[in-house]
């Protein structure tokens, strides 16, 4: 994955992750980092953090719901929890968080430098730095809230925060990457882009260095009052409008809740069915080797395995990705437990025979990611709108839960119960 840096406008969402869900996301946002750093290395694990439409899959993967705000406060939440214990051994530290646990990041990074050796002092002035761009050099109508500092034992590091406009009920978030960086006030940003909500002052930008020497001048000669003079003689005059500043990637997520079909990329997600129900239990579960696997997991597995290996191109719709393991308020359906940990299960199995020198579940996922994208060429299935139906119609045999409580089974299920004629367990 090419070195990208970008924004993203998500809506304010309020509530809690629950514990259930919580857990989960821990244990599956750990396995899903510890299996792209066995493959491409611990940079590349910062460069996908640092890709705004592959954090927004990377939580949608996990359960959280797939357009709010909370995904970046779930993710960075999960991952600190998840890589922890994994510290020594990935060499992936993760610091800061949600209000005061941010303010924690400089003394954070000051304790784990002296513990790995690099200069703790130095990234802990790169956060403040960070921070302060984001919150008084570019000015953009949002207030900062969260501050996420992941590092390597290199001292490379990426900073994921994120802050609110309380009257457009709006969060955006910010990606940094330390990869190229040679000057925290001179263009940090690879660009900066959105929709346009008004002027947007960046002290950053090259074309602003004039500016900011300028603006030192100025105080320096002439005093508060003289700054007021000046700025009366200019109150009116036309300004030029500045050149355009290059594109990055910046993810705009809509406020509607419920998945339509235009938030996804249909071909894709048949590539995954087929994938999961023609080829996955045959070509896979020599390797998978994990009972009671079948083609509902191998599906969630093949959207897993895409956020593992996918190319940025690939995570255009990351609502897409929300179908692998559902969301807590129900939406595109409750999260279905079952298939969750089996996801799991099997995920941390090929890790660790994978730490053991053999790759060969670890390979099998890959394969299966290659066969998703292979088959979603000419397979054919179900519109979307139709495939969530049938999720909700299986839910309760899925583990179906939500924040709302545990899916009940459907009338004709209690009724084939009551009368002892109930289905036997299936694979899932």
């Amino acid at each position: 994955m090419a070195r990208r840096s970008g924004c993203a406008d998500l809506p304010l969402h309020g509530g809690r992750v629950p514990a259930w869900l919580g857990q989960r996301m821990t244990r599956l946002g750990a396995v899903i980092v510890e299996a792209i750093a066995h493959h491409y290395g611990r940079d590349e694990v910062l460069r996908r953090l640092a890709h705004p439409f592959w954090f927004q899959s990377f939580g949608a993967v996990m359960g959280m719901d797939w357009h709010s705000s909370g995904v970046t406060t779930s993710v960075i939440g999960a991952l600190k929890r998840g890589l922890g214990p994994l510290a020594g051994e990935l060499g992936i530290h993760v610091c800061g968080g949600r209000g005061k646990h941010s303010r924690q990041t400089p003394l954070e990074l000051t304790t784990i430098g002296e513990s790995v050796g690099f200069d703790g002092a130095a990234l802990a002035q790169a956060s403040r730095l960070v921070a302060k761009v984001d919150s008084a050099a570019v000015q953009d109508g949002f207030d900062l809230y969260l501050h996420g500092f992941i590092v390597t034992d290199d001292g490379h590091w990426v900073v994921v925060q994120q802050g609110m406009n309380g009257d457009t009920k709006l969060a955006r978030r910010y990606h940094w990457l330390s990869e190229g960086l040679k000057d925290f006030v001179e263009a940090p940003h690879h660009a900066i882009d959105g929709a346009n909500q008004g002027t947007i002052v960046n002290l950053t930008d090259r074309r602003a260095q004039a500016s900011r020497a300028r603006q030192l001048d100025l105080l320096r000669d002439l005093g508060p009052d003289g700054i007021l003079r000046e700025m009366a003689a200019v109150e009116g005059q036309k300004k030029a409008p500045p050149p355009a500043q290059p594109l990055l990637p910046f993810l705009v997520m809509p406020e509607h809740h419920d998945l339509r079909p235009k938030d996804v990329i249909l071909r894709r997600l048949h590539g995954a069915l087929a994938a999961a129900t023609d080829r996955g239990p045959k070509d896979f579960s020599d390797l998978l080797l994990t009972p009671g696997v079948g083609a509902r997991t191998v599906l969630s597995l093949a959207l897993v395995a895409e956020v593992v290996h996918g190319a940025p191109c690939r995570f255009a719709d990351p609502a897409r990705f929300s179908l692998a393991h559902g969301g807590k308020d129900r939406h595109p359906y409750p999260v279905p437990t079952k298939v969750y940990d089996q996801t799991i299960q099997v995920l941390k199995s090929a890790v660790a025979k994978a730490r053991l020198g053999n790759d060969d579940r670890l390979e099998a996922l890959r394969r299966l990611d290659d066969q998703a994208r292979q088959l979603e060429r000419s397979a054919t299935g179900p519109d979307l709108p139709e495939f969530v139906a049938g999720e909700k119609r299986r839910s309760h045999d899925y583990g179906g839960r939500s924040v709302f409580g545990w899916e009940p089974a459907p009338a004709a299920d209690l009724f084939s119960a009551k009368t002892g004629r109930a289905k036997k367990a299936q694979e899932i």
